[in-house]
């Protein structure tokens, strides 16, 4: 889920870039791809190997059929890993996403209305809060069961109410490539 979740922020940031060039693209040298794809599995290594060595731990998420951080453990080392996971792993992918979506709108902008076309510059927006809302409704409702489950009362949500937004989270990194090939006329 993590490395979703910062490939998502790390395609986001790179697609601002790409968009905003006024360069062709060096499409022969894949030296930016290989560091997204190194920074983006280090950051999310980094983020869960804690568990393995006692800043918190793992264990059957819901009704035990997956595995993961173990939500339901209120001691502080927990706590504190969980708090730090919600704020490196999804309040920061989530805000470089809307940071880099919002500055390719800008650009978009200032192209569209230096052309005077208007159909780009909406299919754009359209594309952008498609893209944000996807990753909304896919992490949101995980985070708010984990963090629940975490700074919650004990038993609070049932194993069987996690269920869905496991699911939810753990399927977003289909989302995005299919929302980008429907919505970019370049692809067709």
């Amino acid at each position: 889920g993590i490395i979703s979740l910062v490939s998502l922020a790390v395609l986001s940031y790179e697609r601002y870039c790409t968009m905003s060039r006024t360069a062709e693209p060096d499409t022969t040298s894949y030296r930016k791809t290989w560091t997204g794809i190194i920074l983006s599995w280090t950051y999310s290594l980094l983020w869960t190997a804690p568990p393995l060595f006692g800043w918190s731990s793992y264990g059957p998420e819901g009704p035990g059929i997956t595995c993961s951080v173990n939500w339901h453990a209120k001691d502080a080392n927990n706590t504190s890993y969980i708090i730090c996971l919600f704020i490196f792993c999804l309040v920061i992918p989530f805000a470089i996403i809307v940071y880099s979506y919002g500055k390719l709108l800008c650009a978009v902008r200032q192209v569209s209305s230096i052309r005077r076309g208007r159909g780009r510059e909406q299919r754009a927006l359209v594309m952008v809060m498609v893209m944000v809302l996807c990753f909304l409704l896919c992490w949101l409702p995980y985070a708010a069961v984990a963090l629940t489950a975490t700074l919650g009362q004990p038993g609070l949500i049932p194993p069987a109410a996690s269920i869905v937004p496991a699911i939810l989270a753990k399927s977003s990194a289909i989302y995005n490539p299919i929302i980008y090939v429907f919505l970019n006329k370049q692809v067709r």
